[in-house]
């Protein structure tokens, strides 16, 4: 099990808060080159490094049993010679401690290292109402330390695909909201209609990346995650 920083923007803090949000889309630094159909199973040398399942797109048999083909194949280790991998950062079972813009209401906090020395105050967040302390100073969230983290999520399924292949279900639990480029809704989720969640994630994805970038159609890793309301370190000392 390993422990990874996550950084996440308001809007999408709140949805962890409410528990509308259970997954999330990051993009893939590095796109591999397509797979070489040639290149048989007999022909890769397997180390013992543990990988997880390939996702790929033809039928497992005995001669091809991770279901090789022309289209795309990913592993958690890249630990054969002729397929190509996707590097992800968590695999089911790794722990993200959120991390978002926040601040401190400690007496004489002007910096971040003033609010790890503080014996006073506490740690507030810019996701919150936070109407008694109009004046608080709130750092970006690449800048949050661990111990002021007030949510954790532990990795269940992790998957590499296009981004357009969201599905409505998915997108739902992006925890994104329910409108259209043309109407904004407020009815529940109905899986018959198609497109409506999954168009206000198209909206926010080229919102947070730019003009575009629900179009270019990249390759992101899709994370789905329970949400756990504690500062990592302490539900661990909880639970031990």
């Amino acid at each position: 099990m390993t422990d990874r920083p996550i950084l996440f923007s308001g809007p999408m803090v709140r949805a962890l808060l409410d528990g509308r949000k259970t997954q999330t889309r990051r993009l893939v630094a590095d796109v591999p080159p397509q797979p070489d159909i040639n290149c048989h199973p007999e022909k890769r040398q397997l180390s013992a490094a543990p990988y997880l399942d390939a996702y790929c797109s033809e039928r497992k048999t005995s001669n091809n049993p991770r279901g090789m083909s022309v289209n795309w194949c990913w592993w958690q280790v890249d630990d054969r010679q002729c397929l190509p991998t996707f590097k992800v950062k968590a695999k089911p079972g790794d722990r993200l401690w959120v991390r978002e813009t926040w601040s401190h209401t400690g007496d004489h906090v002007f910096s971040i290292s003033d609010a790890r020395r503080s014996p006073f105050g506490h740690a507030i967040y810019q996701a919150d109402a936070n109407p008694e302390y109009p004046h608080a100073k709130f750092w970006p969230s690449i800048h949050m330390p661990r111990e002021f983290s007030r949510m954790t999520l532990t990795v269940t399924d992790v998957r590499v695909e296009r981004l357009q292949g969201i599905t409505e279900a998915d997108a739902v639990a992006e925890g994104c909201k329910q409108y259209s480029s043309a109407t904004k809704l407020s009815r529940p989720f109905n899986a018959e209609w198609k497109g409506i969640y999954r168009e206000g994630y198209a909206e926010l994805w080229n919102e947070i990346n730019g003009a575009g970038a629900w179009e270019s159609n990249p390759w992101v890793v899709a994370y789905t995650f329970t949400v756990h309301h504690g500062n990592i370190d302490r539900l661990s000392k909880e639970a031990a």
